[in-house]
């Protein structure tokens, strides 16, 4: 195998994530390297500098399979299957350079890696075994994998490694996840033992005694403008239900398409008004008194500052999880966020995921989520009961997670096939 080129494909928002991550490890090893996102737009590479190939498309689904019914007919509806096929199809042209192909993802991506005819490594980012207690993959992507010209399988979980190599019958290796670098940053270690040495950011100073939650609404519209809504009507319930509500500092982290206008249209009819958010940025103001900080950057200070997360969100909920940090479920309507979502998210991640059990998106569900999130944010300030959670929670994190570093570790592994012919 020649060494330098290598071709990512990847299937997803939190997949284009993970493969942007690891060919940014690369291409400071001197290492060529492009991109082929198969669905969405792959700004996670564009921002870092990596060549993408051919014409990408933003879909509000954001990946194929993980939706509701509604989801998938809208996947037909929009285009994204058929843009998937497409792009599987002029795969082998645009890879006939490349020494090795890395796929990130699920099936589509183990698929495009199989269609290149070159050498490939997969990382199976999208499939775990904590799941459901034995890793089920659809077909044929077992097959698939046992294939020669697949010369390392790299999973999500140490779990699913274990799993995944007797069920192959060969090697399957766990070398960390490369989304958890990009909040690393802006981590504590007392959030989680294994991030000792990471910068702290000064967003996590908080003086007062004050507790900080954070809303994650989600990144595809214009779903995560549905979710925000559902938060708001949700965080005048849970300061209700607070004996101090005045300590409680709220923020969302926003995508640039939930713009500052757009929010406050939404927020007016639920009792919202503009206000000025502490350090001159902008917010959102309840006539009960809450107080809503907007955030369109900054994202691993926040979730690194926060003590409850509040999220409608796939790869940030993980990365919370990763540093951590509790989250709090608000289950929606899709088409992502859907209850089978998020009752797959809680098996996937464990014991950090709470949700309350009632009809997604009604007043029931509204109150028992306030409800929960008042209780653990109580809990959370017991200085009995504070510090216990948050060691469970950081053990969650190594094992459900694993520590930093996954994209080195998973560059260095790659370079290593580089290296043989």
């Amino acid at each position: 195998m020649g060494q330098g080129r290598v071709l990512l494909l990847s299937n997803g928002h939190g997949e284009d994530l993970s493969g942007a991550l690891i060919a940014s490890a690369l291409q400071r090893r001197g290492v060529t390297v492009r991109a082929l996102p198969l669905v969405g737009h792959g700004e996670p590479y564009r921002q870092r500098g990596i060549a993408v190939l051919g014409r990408t498309r933003a879909f509000s689904t954001g990946g194929l399979g993980f939706t509701s019914l509604a989801g998938q007919v809208r996947e037909l509806l929009e285009g994204q299957t058929l843009h998937v096929i497409l792009q599987l199809a002029r795969l082998r042209r645009r890879c006939r350079d490349a020494d090795l192909v890395v796929a990130v993802g699920d099936l589509v991506a183990v698929l495009g890696a199989w269609l290149s005819g070159r050498p490939a490594a997969v990382y199976l980012v999208a499939y775990s075994s904590h799941y459901e207690g034995r890793l089920r993959l659809p077909w044929p992507c077992g097959w698939l994998l046992r294939r020669r010209h697949v010369a390392a399988i790299w999973s999500r979980d140490r779990f699913s490694a274990e799993d995944l190599s007797g069920q192959l019958r060969r090697p399957v290796q766990f070398l960390g996840n490369p989304f958890l670098d990009a909040v690393l940053t802006g981590a504590s270690p007392e959030s989680n033992p294994d991030l000792a040495g990471i910068a702290v950011s000064p967003f996590n100073a908080d003086a007062g005694g004050s507790q900080r939650l954070l809303l994650l609404p989600g990144s595809r519209l214009p779903e995560a403008q549905h979710n925000l809504a559902l938060m708001l009507e949700l965080l005048p319930r849970l300061a209700s239900r607070l004996p101090h509500p005045q300590q409680l500092r709220v923020s969302a982290a926003l995508v640039d398409g939930l713009t500052a206008t757009v929010i406050q249209q939404l927020a007016a009819p639920l009792g919202w008004e503009p206000a000025a958010a502490a350090g001159g940025g902008r917010g959102l103001r309840h006539r009960c008194g809450v107080e809503l900080e907007l955030e369109w950057c900054g994202f691993a200070a926040q979730v690194a500052a926060a003590d409850l997360v509040l999220a409608m969100a796939g790869t940030a909920s993980e990365q919370a999880v990763g540093l951590g940090k509790p989250v709090l479920q608000l289950v929606g309507r899709g088409p992502q966020f859907t209850a089978g979502f998020a009752d797959a998210q809680r098996r996937l991640l464990g014991p950090s995921v709470i949700s309350a059990d009632a009809e997604p998106g009604s007043q029931a569900c509204l109150e028992a989520t306030a409800a929960l999130g008042a209780d653990l944010l109580q809990r959370l300030a017991d200085p009995g009961q504070g510090p216990a959670l948050r060691r469970q929670w950081a053990s969650a994190a190594a094992e459900r997670i694993g520590v930093g570093g996954g994209s080195e570790r998973l560059a260095a592994a790659i370079m290593e096939l580089l290296q043989f012919p």
